[in-house]
């Protein structure tokens, strides 16, 4: 059997690297535009050799989207509209356009909408690693409109990455990940967009910046050929996330500016139980 990884940056290359390390597959497939890319790849033994998506289609029993969501709804019909017995598997940040664009597809079976909770700040081949996924959650998106056979080699895929699993609606998983995801990369983007204003009349001021500066900016690393297609594909959910954390900020800035530290106190100690989630 051979697998074929559409887009060999972080997610993809280390899908790769540890299908290869597993022997899950005869071969891996790259495809992927760039030329810089395929050559950093196979030097990084991220994929066996590299096809083009029409020969990967051919020639692959497993075809895995790893592409901005943007690509992935340009490619995911073009693919449903050659497939036979391939299977198709989306590990876009988001699903709902996706799903409807290709909800009544008469190839809709051999598609499985998966999502992998996992990633960095990083990007590109050089970013892949093998366990990136090891104990991180794989969310299926309308996984029982998948065929039968379609979703078990999804999953098996799935058991290879020692992945935990989750079901979702398309509504639900766009709604949790604007909320857990999005909102993240948001507010890191923006913070350092503020310390970076700050730094030109104020050159030292990184001289300063601890692990708790570098902990909440380090997603402003983030690649914004990924992030921007996210933004507006989930564009709704992530303007609701907006309104609540913009909210959030006014009320501590209001209560800084009144010289209310009681309100202050109370509100700090109200966030603090997110222990109950996150230990």
């Amino acid at each position: 059997m051979n697998i074929a990884i559409v887009g060999t940056g972080l997610i993809g290359g280390s899908i790769g690297i540890r299908l290869k390390q597993t022997n899950f597959a005869d071969k891996i497939v790259g495809v992927e535009k760039s030329e810089t890319n395929q050559k950093k790849a196979l030097q990084l033994g991220l994929v066996d050799e590299f096809q083009t998506l029409a020969e990967a289609l051919q020639n692959c029993k497993i075809i895995v989207l790893t592409v901005p969501v943007d690509a992935i709804m340009e490619l995911l019909p073009q693919l449903l509209d050659k497939a036979t017995n391939q299977v198709i598997i989306d590990m876009g940040s988001t699903k709902t356009n996706i799903l409807n664009l290709i909800s009544e597809h008469p190839n809709r079976g051999r598609y499985v909408a998966a999502h992998p909770m996992a990633g960095t700040e990083y990007s590109g081949p050089e970013a892949a690693i093998p366990n990136l996924f090891k104990d991180k959650m794989m969310v299926y998106v309308e996984a029982f409109k998948s065929d039968e056979d379609a979703f078990e080699l999804a999953d098996a895929l799935t058991e290879q990455l020692e992945m935990k699993t989750s079901f979702m609606t398309a509504d639900e998983h766009d709604m949790h990940t604007a909320y857990v995801s999005h909102i993240s990369h948001l507010t890191s983007f923006a913070l350092a967009l503020t310390v970076l204003e700050k730094e030109k009349s104020q050159g030292r001021i990184f001289e300063l910046a601890g692990s708790g500066f570098q902990s909440t900016v380090r997603l402003a690393k983030s690649s914004p050929d990924m992030w921007t297609p996210i933004f507006k594909q989930n564009r709704s959910n992530v303007l609701e996330v907006l309104e609540e954390h913009i909210k959030q900020l006014q009320h501590i800035y209001d209560k800084i500016n009144q010289e209310d530290y009681d309100a202050v106190h109370k509100w700090i100690k109200k966030s603090n139980k997110i222990k109950r989630i996150i230990k």
